[in-house]
This record gives C-alpha cells, sequence and structure tokens, in this order.
C-alpha cells in the first residue's frame, strides 16, 4: 500500500492495479476534492490527483461501441462507465444487445467502431487473464469429470495447487455438488451444469466477474445463492457486470445500469439517482380492493398495474398525499404506499415501452 501527502495533511492511499494507481479510500478521496474545490488553485500537483481520481472512479468504460451484422445493427454507439467496486447491470430485452456488448468487452467479436477503455488504458489481451466470464451459452466438456473440469479452467487462468482445490470443494459444497464431484458433466442436470459452470467463472478469483444472463433456469434457492456469493464479491471489491432482461434482479444487485433498446443506451448511470429522477410524482401502491375510482380523479396522470403492485403518477408531487387520502376515504386497504418510488420495470416502459409496443413497431418497419 502506498500514500501520497497533499497540502491540506490528507493522506489517500492506493495500489498498484495492471500497472494503474487505484484508490482504494473513498471518504478521504471525497473530503479530498471537497478541499480542491475551497482552497487551492489548479497546479501539477491537482493535475495528479485529478488524473488518480479519474482512474479510480471508471475500472471500465465502453466508448462509442459499434457492431453490424450485414444489415442488422445490433450494437449503436452504446456508451457506459463501470466505477471501481460496483456491480453494474447491462438490462434490456431479449435481442437488445446485451450479449454482442459483452462479446466486444471480451475481445470475441471485434467492434466495427469505439472501444473499451480498462482503467485509462484501451484493453489488451492481458484483461483476459483478470476477469471470469460466463457466456450466455453454457459450454463445458460434457466426458470430463466435475473436479477435472473445474481445476482445467483454474489451470487455464494459471492458478492450480491445493488452494484452488481446497476453494473448488468449497464451492461445490455450497452449491450441494460435492458428492458430485467424480460425475461426469453429462451426468449432471442442466441446472447442476449451470452451477459448475459458474464456479469456473469465479474459481481462480478474478477481478472483474462478467456475466451473460447468469440467473436463466436456476431455481429459487440457487439463484439466491447465486445472487449471494456476487454480493461477497462485490464486498471483496471485485468489479461484478452482468447482463440480464429481469428488471426485478437488477434493481435489486445494482449499483449502476446501462439500459439497452434496439443497440442503443437508453439510460445509464447510478441506480439511485436513476430511480430518484423518475420516482417523482410517482408512487408504488400494493393495496387491497377496488381503486377503479381513481382513473376519473383530474389529479391522475398514469396508472399501471403490475399485478401484484400498481404503479400511479401524479401531476403535482405533492398531490401524492391527496392520494393517500382519496385511497383511505374509499376504504382501501393499503399494504404498502412509497411516494416518489417507481420500479426499474416502469421505468424500462416509459422508456423502451412493452413488449406488445415493441412488436406493433417492427411489423411498421
Amino acid at each position: 500500500m502506498l500514500t501520497r501527502v497533499i497540502k491540506c495533511g490528507a493522506q489517500i492511499p492506493f495500489e498498484l492495479k495492471f500497472g494503474k494507481l487505484i484508490v482504494t479510500d473513498t471518504g478521504t478521496l471525497r473530503n479530498m476534492l471537497r478541499q480542491f474545490s475551497k482552497d487551492f488553485v489548479l497546479n501539477n500537483d491537482i493535475h495528479f490527483y485529478i488524473n488518480l481520481i479519474w482512474i479510480y472512479m471508471f475500472a471500465l468504460e465502453v466508448k462509442n461501441l459499434s457492431k453490424s451484422f450485414g444489415n442488422l445493427k445490433a450494437v449503436d454507439n452504446a456508451s457506459f462507465e463501470v466505477p471501481e467496486g460496483s456491480i453494474f447491470g447491462l438490462i434490456g430485452r431479449n435481442g437488445a444487445g446485451k450479449t454482442t456488448t459483452i462479446r466486444m468487452m471480451m475481445n470475441i467479436y471485434m467492434p466495427d467502431s469505439g472501444e473499451v477503455v480498462l482503467r485509462g488504458a484501451t484493453m489488451g489481451q492481458e484483461f483476459k487473464d483478470h476477469v471470469g466470464y460466463l457466456p450466455e451459452e453454457r459450454g463445458l466438456y460434457k466426458k470430463m469429470k466435475v473436479m477435472e473440469t473445474l481445476l482445467y479452467f483454474a489451470e487455464l487462468k494459471g492458478k492450480t495447487g491445493k488452494e484452488i482445490v481446497e476453494r473448488a470443494e468449497d464451492y461445490l459444497e455450497r452449491f450441494e455438488l460435492l458428492d458430485r464431484k467424480t460425475s461426469k458433466i453429462e451426468d449432471l442436470s442442466k441446472g447442476n451444469q449451470q452451477k459448475i459452470q459458474f464456479i469456473t467463472t469465479i474459481l481462480h478469483d478474478p477481478d472483474f466477474i462478467i456475466l451473460d444472463e447468469p440467473f436463466s433456469g436456476l431455481d429459487p434457492i440457487n439463484t439466491n445463492l447465486l445472487k449471494n456469493i456476487i454480493i461477497e464479491k462485490k464486498t471483496e471489491g471485485k468489479v461484478i457486470i452482468f447482463s440480464t432482461h429481469l428488471m426485478d434482479f437488477a434493481e435489486r444487485m445494482c449499483d449502476y445500469i446501462a439500459m439497452i433498446d434496439e443497440g442503443k443506451i437508453i439510460l445509464n448511470g447510478s441506480l439511485k439517482d436513476i430511480k430518484s429522477k423518475y420516482g417523482q410524482r410517482n408512487v408504488s401502491l400494493t393495496h387491497e380492493g377496488d381503486i377503479s375510482f381513481l382513473n376519473s380523479q383530474p389529479f391522475i396522470e398514469k396508472i399501471e398495474d403490475f399485478g401484484n403492485s400498481t404503479g400511479i403518477r401524479v401531476k403535482e408531487a405533492s398531490q401524492t398525499q391527496d392520494l393517500l387520502k382519496l385511497l383511505i376515504d374509499h376504504n382501501v386497504k393499503i399494504k404498502k404506499f412509497d411516494a416518489n418510488d417507481i420500479s426499474l420495470y416502469e421505468i424500462f416502459l416509459e422508456l423502451a415501452g412493452s413488449e406488445e409496443e415493441h412488436h406493433k413497431e417492427l411489423s411498421h418497419v
């Protein structure tokens, strides 16, 4: 661990990763920025720290990526940033361009234009030594045994020895597959094969974990276990990027998102900031009883039924209290009333439209 002393007396801890300086104390960093803005004139020292801050802020940057297959523009000028130590979700409906974007990030596809920047430098082949990648189309050697498979993929990343064997057994035990370590891959169910592939993705302890539709095909118990491990990896300082069309998973897990539709990034940034922006004048309601009377209320702008909950938008932010009073006056049993709250799914519908609307648009192209 190294430190650099600045004029205001603060020390900024940082470390070297891939030859780059990475800040490891965000609290001190924020205080330093405030001090700069108040007390200092821009000089060479400031430039040094601003450069250091820039490297810290973004572990990975996607800049103006485009990719076409014949006449199909699969990805169209996509740009977003993935901050250090975050869980980042690339979200959108099936066929939106998520997998193509990830494959360009992994150098599986070469972009027609644009670039991927890793901690301030154009990404090279060395990135593959520091990443664990779970592709959408799962692929394991069917005739190999489970433990052989895990150790083989770890060795491809340069990891061997007793520690890797112990780590593999630990993951197998967590996924309740330790008793199958001598079984052939082809003898496992599809769900268990998927769990083995996930273990191969993280076994070598990568700094970056990229997961393409990781929850597809998993039952609720194993989905929850997968989520817990992803969160564990975040606490270890790993950068996790996953794609999904399941908005509720992204909303519960992600710190940052990029929403892609028809190959274009239509929204990206901090999930907290996005929900705050789009949640204005919105109420998330869970209730029992008839609320059809709301349709005739002049201050109600929109009502969206999501089955288990209802999204209601009023014309003015102050009218959320009028809505609450109206529901009580009509004896509606309110289980949940969240003012200025909106689900990621509602935001997606607002920006990209429903699947039915999407198909109608395509039919007129």
